[in-house]
């Protein structure tokens, strides 16, 4: 069969062709540039744990020694500390010190050049025999049928392609978009941001800070300093929306009036590596699929504004994309109800971040209240920022599906757990079919359903006691008996869960239902519905699930053709 093509060797590009491998579908990822990263210290990116745990799955080596983990998260306004987050790095540490969240820490975030985390996925597609990655190919001119898609490339390795899908993943100027007609409305400039990477030694070592109205003259509204690995620090001033050009001299103001106020009027030595200027965009494609053609990454959405993470939200494009598509390559006479779930999942989550900074922004920048706009907007300014950068509340909650096409009946055996349907599971040991103990994390990206028993106990004894006692046999055999490939899990305990629970997960880590006990027909049912239904099932007249956030912003009829 004809591989998947993958328009755009950028991180979504790269993680989407190693996606698709590790579930044996081959892919051409067709790639305008030259092949090479230009290392620029001032652009990173902020990947959340359950992405930079994706990434790691990839084979990207790089996270581990380019990247740093935060361990904590302060927030100031002037002088005044208002909030300090311990973050989480699976060591067990304690909440914040802020409104009282309670005892859990956020996990926490990976920060890291974007041109590292590029190169790191480079190097495991090279080891890749699934991935051919071609450069110097720009994409003109793109022809499908009911069979498959036809590429036309330009560049000294100009020719056409045929592939079974083609993925643009080529960013904000989208050649596939446009070629496709998608309309990309939404708002231009919604912040601007002064950003200098640098080496030197400030007062949080490891910790990232957030500080509104800071009390020196010159710096501007808001800063965020953010740590990377061997003391460089990546710090951005927010600028005013409509302002001058920031001069080479200018930035250097910045740098040693911010230094010095944090560091007790002193500015502490440093080695400047890197500028830049950035402008954050929120725009949304109106649609994400065109037949055998889809749209992932910046090529469907950009954001950026208030904490909200742009490649973040590609990535999870891909983590939601791929066991789907590869379910279709296999398959070809699959449910289009499954590849369909793509853009109705992904666009409505998409949408509701964008809709929430939208309603935010003014707020924020013009210090009114909050109340009456945002759920949970009776909190402090702060708060709602931090929660935006650690990804939680209304401006960085993980995506959830619980209205997805793919979502199970109801049935009597259904039963509330501490995660709701369609969201992400808690990341819980779990013992697996070979008896190792591991994280449930880690069985993620493989195209399988897991389905994980809830089985207090078993962790102080040997497996071959339990594996053929209790439910187990039963729930082996109706496991054996799904109607796509599945695998069976045991563990301890889960948040909100009961014993002998039994959890229905999706490949991409997110619940799809959970039950009292062992219920071979309804786990049957389940099963199927997260596959889109009975192979072969006639595709819906229209898609109704995308309609979510079709306007972004007040100027939503902005057009970025």
């Amino acid at each position: 069969m004809d591989p998947v093509i993958i328009v755009g060797a950028g991180p979504v590009g790269l993680a989407l062709s190693l996606a698709l491998a590790a579930q044996d579908v081959p892919s051409v990822v067709l790639d305008e540039s030259p092949g090479k990263e230009e290392p620029r210290p001032a652009r990173t990116v902020v990947l959340r744990a359950d992405m930079a745990a994706l990434v790691e799955r990839l084979g990207c080596a790089t996270l581990r020694d380019e990247g740093l983990r935060w361990v904590g998260w302060r927030a100031r306004r002037r002088r005044q500390q208002t909030r300090y987050v311990a973050l989480d790095l699976g060591l067990g540490v304690p909440g914040d010190d802020g409104a009282g969240d309670g005892p859990e820490a956020p996990a926490a975030p990976l920060h890291i050049p974007q041109h590292a985390l590029a190169r790191g996925l480079r190097d495991a597609v090279a080891r890749q025999p699934l991935v051919t990655l071609v450069t110097d190919s720009r994409v003109d001119t793109i022809e499908q049928d009911a069979f498959g898609v036809r590429a036309h490339t330009r560049g000294p390795a100009g020719r056409w392609w045929r592939g079974s899908h083609l993925v643009g993943c080529d960013g904000a100027r989208s050649i596939v978009r446009k070629l496709l007609g998608v309309r990309f409305p939404g708002r231009t400039a919604v912040e601007r941001h002064a950003v200098a990477a640098l080496r030197t030694e400030l007062p949080w070592a490891g910790e990232a800070l957030l500080h509104r109205q800071p009390p020196w003259r010159g710096v501007g509204e808001e800063i965020a300093a953010r740590p990377l690995p061997d003391g460089v620090w990546r710090i951005d001033w927010l600028l005013p929306p409509r302002g001058d050009l920031v001069t080479p001299d200018a930035l250097v103001v910045r740098i040693r009036e911010t230094l010095a106020g944090w560091c007790e009027g002193t500015t502490p030595a440093y080695e400047l590596i890197d500028t830049g200027v950035y402008t954050v965009h929120h725009r949304l494609a109106r649609r994400w699929r065109v037949d055998r053609v889809l749209l992932a990454g910046d090529a469907a959405h950009l954001l950026g504004a208030v904490g909200t993470q742009g490649l973040d939200e590609g990535l999870r494009d891909v983590d939601n994309l791929a066991w789907k598509l590869a379910h279709t390559w296999h398959h070809p006479d699959a449910s289009p109800v499954l590849l369909d779930s793509y853009q109705s999942e992904r666009r409505a989550a998409v949408a509701g971040l964008l809709r929430a900074a939208d309603q935010a922004l003014p707020l924020l920048r013009g210090g009114g209240g909050l109340r009456t706009i945002l759920p949970g907007g009776g909190r402090s300014h702060d708060t709602l920022l931090t929660d935006g950068h650690l990804g939680r509340g209304p401006l960085g909650a993980l995506p959830a599906y619980p209205h997805s096409p793919l979502a199970p009946e109801p049935a009597e055996g259904r039963i509330p757990v501490g995660t709701p349907d369609g969201a992400p599971v808690e990341d819980v040991r779990v013992t697996a079919p070979d008896g190792a103990t591991v994280r449930l994390r880690d069985r993620l990206g493989r195209g399988r359903l897991l389905v994980v028993l809830v089985a207090p106990g078993t962790g102080v004894w040997d497996r071959r006691h339990w594996v053929s006692a209790g439910v187990m046999p039963r729930l082996a055999e109706a496991v054996e008996a799904l109607p796509a490939p599945a695998e069976l899990l045991v563990t301890e305990a889960y948040p909100g869960a009961p014993a002998h629970a039994v959890l229905l997960v999706r490949p991409d880590g997110h619940l799809a239902a959970a039950f009292a006990g062992v219920r071979p027909e309804e786990l049957h049912a389940a099963a199927d519905a997260v596959r889109g239904g009975s192979e072969g099932a006639e595709e819906p007249e229209e898609d109704e699930a995308d309609e979510a956030g079709e306007e972004v912003g007040a100027d939503a009829g902005a057009e970025a053709n």
